[in-house]
């Protein structure tokens, strides 16, 4: 293969290379490699707790009464604190990774199944959601991954499951009887799988599938989080999930024509295998991924062999990997695809190399570029198109960063460090503009606001 498929391979396929890093072989046969060697907890991310020890922090601070201002004050430090070290340690390991294509498929999964830290009780779970529930599961089926996603703590609390009740449940008709308003059945976590982690919009289901689904689901919820200062010593109170039988809608469910017959916390268990096989979420999926991986419009072909390999392997995520980077769709060589602020934060800090890698300054940076990590703004995740980012304004602040980051890496000489990093695709108007700075920081600021920088 030629230089340029090398740059595609590090940057389309990863996150760029570095001054001290050299490639050599095969790029394919790299990106295999990673599959084959995956390790889903990096070292970076190996002190993080886990969302047991979260969920139960959360549900003791929800116990606090108002006379414990003190007690509060620390634990919703402690909550914040755990959201501050994940993001230090995912923008670490994105920084220091050599299994980039890894990293970017982590990330991709972790936005199509988006959770947000500005949700109370799901916030300091972001981390160990990823950690859990996405990282683990990559390579494995899809349905697993689902499965593991809709029942995480976070995800159940992001998208309020863990306060849904059947109205027709024991916990429902008992509240009913004593005359007390409680919450009654939440639809936002069966809208969401529906429209987007499985079928997709305009997929052919209907508000009935939504509100049947979401009966299904009842029970399924986050104990440690329901937790007052009355139950605070009840059976099992301290999980961070389980299915409680209590809070579940009886009888049969009827979801996209099929009726799943009474079966308390296996009913989704078995709607989310069907979904998962559902020709819409092989479609639905393969768009998302083409369009990740070459251009806003990706090439249909390339959508329909991802589609047929997605139904054919019954949702093998390792198998519709090789289909990706087996296909000759993403390997041309025009880059239609425009960094987001966190791939090019992370893209630009691995290319200066700094000496001391500050994960919060990087952050900030993404704040300034409209991106900050696990605020997505809504269910469907970071926006994933030119459109989004591309515009004026958002060049303008990306310029800025490029500045700012050209002084921490104003040590690397940046005339030949842009035919190095862009092997084979570093233009000759690019090499001018880096070669005419009047200072090393300048001439970095201008490599990385280049567009060899800007596209991948």
């Amino acid at each position: 293969m030629t230089k340029s498929n090398w740059s595609i391979a590090v940057r389309r396929f990863g996150y760029g290379g570095k001054p001290t890093e050299t490639y050599a072989g095969a790029p394919k046969s790299w990106l295999i490699a990673q599959i084959d060697n995956y390790d889903p907890l990096p070292q970076a991310l190996r002190s993080l707790p886990g969302s047991d020890k979260i969920t139960r922090q959360f549900g003791e601070f929800r116990r606090l009464g108002n006379d414990d201002q003190g007690l509060k004050r620390n634990a919703r430090r402690a909550l914040r604190g755990h959201v501050r070290s994940a993001v230090g340690a995912r923008i670490v390991s994105a920084i220091n990774t050599r299994d980039q294509f890894a990293e970017r498929l982590v990330h991709f999964w972790a936005n199509h199944f988006a959770v947000s830290t500005e949700k109370r009780g799901a916030g300091p779970l972001a981390g160990s959601f990823e950690l859990e529930a996405i990282r683990p599961n990559i390579f494995g089926k899809f349905a697993n991954m689902l499965a593991a996603v809709e029942t995480h703590p976070a995800m159940l609390l992001y998208l309020d499951q863990a306060q849904s009740i059947g109205p027709n449940s024991r916990r429902g008709l008992r509240a009913a009887e004593r005359g007390r308003r409680r919450a009654g059945l939440n639809e936002n976590l069966a809208r969401e799988i529906l429209e987007l982690h499985t079928l997709g919009v305009r997929s052919g289901y209907t508000q009935q599938d939504v509100t049947e689904f979401a009966k299904a689901l009842t029970g399924h919820t986050v104990p440690a989080a329901r937790r007052n200062r009355r139950n605070q010593r009840s059976r099992g109170s301290d999980l961070a999930y389980a299915f409680v039988e209590a809070l579940h809608e009886p009888g049969a469910k009827t979801v996209l024509g099929k009726t799943y017959r009474a079966s308390g916390a296996q009913e989704v268990a078995y709607i989310l295998d069907d979904l998962a096989a559902h020709p819409a979420t092989a479609k639905h999926i393969a768009t998302k991924l083409a369009r990740h991986f070459t251009s806003d419009t990706p090439p249909p072909a390339l959508v329909t062999r991802l589609e047929t390999d997605f139904l054919v392997s019954g949702g093998d995520l390792r198998s519709l990997t090789l289909a990706l980077i087996n296909s000759p769709e993403v390997w041309v060589e025009e880059r239609d695809k425009f960094l987001t602020p966190w791939e090019w934060s992370i893209a630009s800090a691995r290319a200066i190399q700094p000496d001391q890698i500050d994960p919060m300054q990087i952050r900030r940076l993404m704040i300034n570029l409209g991106q900050d990590l696990w605020k997505p703004g809504s269910p469907a995740g970071f926006e994933d198109k030119a459109s989004r980012w591309a515009v004026p304004e958002s060049l303008h602040r990306r310029v800025e960063a490029a500045q700012t980051l050209g002084r921490r890496g104003a040590r690397h000489d940046a005339r030949s460090l842009g035919p190095e990093l862009y092997s084979g695709i570093w233009s000759k108007s690019s090499a001018l503009a880096v070669a005419r700075a009047e200072s090393p920081a300048q001439a970095m600021a201008l490599l990385l606001a280049s567009p060899e920088a800007m596209w991948r």
